[in-house]
């Protein structure tokens, strides 16, 4: 564990597509981003908290999801999703949020990036070499690249408290077998 005190500054960047389906995938759940916030700043002062986001045709949804996110704390950085003529679909940020690393670095004693892509290793190395920033990891244990996990000056592995980071869904996706009764209704 790494020494944080409150006089430190602090940039968090948040690739949030990484964290959602990482989210969805293994707990189908949704990210608690307001508490996962708290945890990145530990006390310290904030100079920046980007989420990185893909728009999508699902505007609406979106838009009520952003919304929260900037409720939360967050500066929101949007790119559209790029649809190719064959018809594949690209989204992200890596580029993006690896040169507000270097920026943010400049200005910050600690950079939280709350990441599991092991595309992040070069840059991860760099600020903490060039810039002597600390490099704390937030990610999924089973998620997220092992490689920067050993690069990362601190790793939180949002699977150790998943409760305290993770919202359940109001309605489970399927129906427990076990719990229904004869004569009686399933309930969802």
């Amino acid at each position: 564990m790494i020494y944080k005190h409150k006089t430190q500054r602090v940039a968090v960047l948040v690739d949030v597509q990484n964290l959602y389906y990482s989210a969805k995938n293994l707990y189908d759940a949704r990210i608690n981003f307001r508490e996962l916030l708290k945890t990145a700043i530990a006390g310290r002062q904030i100079v920046r908290a980007n989420a990185y986001v893909i728009r999508t045709d699902i505007f609406k949804q979106e838009q009520d999801f952003f919304d929260a996110l900037n409720k939360s704390g967050f500066d929101i950085k949007e790119k559209d999703l790029q649809v190719f003529a064959g018809g594949q679909k690209k989204g992200d940020w890596d580029v993006g949020i690896a040169m507000d690393m270097i920026r943010q670095a400049q200005k910050s004693d600690a950079i939280v990036l709350m990441s599991g892509d092991g595309d992040y290793i070069p840059v991860v190395n760099y600020v903490q070499q060039t810039f002597g920033c600390t490099v704390e990891v937030i990610a999924f244990g089973r998620s997220c690249s092992k490689n920067l996990v050993e690069e990362a000056d601190e790793f939180l592995d949002i699977e150790k408290d998943y409760e305290k980071y993770l919202f359940k869904k109001r309605y489970p996706t399927k129906i427990d077998q076990t719990k229904i009764e004869p004569n009686k209704p399933a309930v969802l």
